[in-house]
């Protein structure tokens, strides 16, 4: 049974005074509803599966037990996570909590050189941080250990499997030792999430802040049919009509790009974060957006996952997602920690069954906006091209484009030494003398 708090803030939890120190110097007053009531179940060392939208505090919510229980056991943390920039985010979120009681992580993660988190790992650090595919390809070469895992977390975890990380998480789930407390964040219930837990979880106590699937209250959702090739062009209404930062996802990589050059030519900063762009690129990408030097951020699902920034005031779905659950995920990037904010989703004619579906995850209507009077296809605020480099200067007479007068052949270059006698030389001499 979930004990009930009687205080205000995070004070009657159970927190130690030196976590409770952390959360106040970090200004967090009052716990979520996902924190005051996972933090006391984790702190009992009970297996959790916690159900809730994203941008509702989950990191703390899972961090606050496993940096208190891990000063008291004799073991280390594991947190299992879909994307590289979300595995970087919890660590530094974790850190600002523990680092006055001593926590370290090591962060494990593909697309960064394996040396340095090798290195980490040997300095035994009191939480892992990981990626399954990296974790897996470390297991393989035998360059970590996780028999002395005593707590695991899989946060986003239906997104995990999503992306096809279930054979990796059973590698995982396998090299960990059974008595273990395993808690399980998840913003949707999928089939497979049930069954993950019925193999591996001891009666999981369940925690559901909002039903599988819901969006975040304050979020505006709303939808326009257009045409496929309009799109571009409502989306440089949109950027007019909103000044804050905007989030826009695509289906494909090669979309992202390309949508990210047209973003910049109706003169607006823009970045774009997806599985082809190198780890630094990604983390500039996010950076900049979060300290305002992107103002647009134009990203696929699969990265979709490590965006957690406060105060984006848009998201647009210039593409569906291809499956619903993707959706919920998307517009949990903004309305994050109480705030307000707004999703549009681009939909062609032909797309009605997919908005539907997503209307009957969420249990509530998008609404419907009329398409406003578009611009022309050449964008006003267009930034100016280059000016062309002056030609040099033409040398005086006719010029290489100069048409040639009709009838007149091409003069040949007169020969200095025709008509002189060539004095014959070497073995040319002797024959002649010969």
């Amino acid at each position: 049974m979930v004990r009930e708090s009687h205080s205000s803030g995070f004070g009657g939890l159970g927190i130690a005074p030196g976590l409770l120190s952390a959360i106040a110097r970090l200004k967090f007053t009052e716990p979520t509803p996902i924190q005051s009531r996972s933090i006391p179940v984790g702190l009992e060392g009970k297996d959790l599966i916690a159900i809730a939208q994203t941008g509702t505090g989950k990191t703390l919510a899972f961090g606050i037990p496993m940096i208190q229980r891990l000063a008291q056991l004799d073991g280390q943390g594991l947190v299992l996570l879909p994307t590289r920039e979300l595995a970087i985010q919890v660590s530094e979120s974790l850190y600002a909590v523990g680092r006055s009681v001593g926590f370290s992580s090591a962060v494990v993660i593909g697309g960064a050189p394996e040396g340095p988190q090798k290195q980490a790992l040997k300095k035994k650090p009191s939480v892992i941080i990981a990626t399954p595919g990296r974790l897996v390809d470390f297991l393989e070469q035998r360059a970590v250990n996780l028999s002395a895992v005593k707590i695991l977390v899989l946060d986003e975890a239906d997104r995990m499997l999503d992306m096809g990380f279930a054979p990796q998480l059973n590698k995982i789930l396998k090299a960990i030792h059974k008595e273990r407390q395993t808690m399980l964040f998840s913003a949707t219930m999928p089939q497979e999430i049930l069954e993950l837990a019925h193999r591996h979880m001891k009666l999981p106590m369940n925690i559901e802040i909002a039903p599988s699937g819901t969006a975040a209250d304050k979020v505006v959702q709303e939808v326009f049919f257009i045409k496929k090739e309009s799109k571009t062009r409502l989306l440089d209404v949109l950027l007019a009509e909103y000044h804050g930062s905007v989030l826009v996802f695509t289906r494909t990589k090669y979309g992202a790009r390309k949508l990210n050059r047209n973003v910049r030519d109706m003169g607006h900063s823009a970045a774009e974060i997806h599985s082809n762009r190198s780890l630094p690129q990604r983390r500039d990408a996010l950076e900049g957006f979060k300290s305002g030097k992107y103002r647009v951020l134009i990203a696929t699902d699969i990265a979709a996952r490590g965006i957690d920034v406060a105060g984006i005031e848009l998201v647009v779905n210039y593409d569906l997602p291809s499956t619903s659950g993707d959706y919920v995920h998307r517009i949990g990037r903004t309305a994050r920690a109480g705030l307000a904010g707004r999703a549009i989703s681009f939909a062609t004619f032909e797309q009605k069954k997919d908005i539907k579906n997503i209307e009957r995850l969420i249990k509530t209507g998008l609404a419907i906006k009329q398409v406003p009077s578009l611009p022309s296809k050449t964008t006003p605020n267009r930034r100016p091209a280059p000016a062309p480099k002056p030609a040099p200067a033409a040398k005086p007479g006719r010029t290489k484009n100069t048409p040639k007068p009709f009838g007149r052949s091409k003069k040949k270059k007169k020969n200095p030494n025709k008509g002189k006698r060539r004095r014959p030389t070497g073995s040319q001499g002797a024959s002649r003398q010969s």
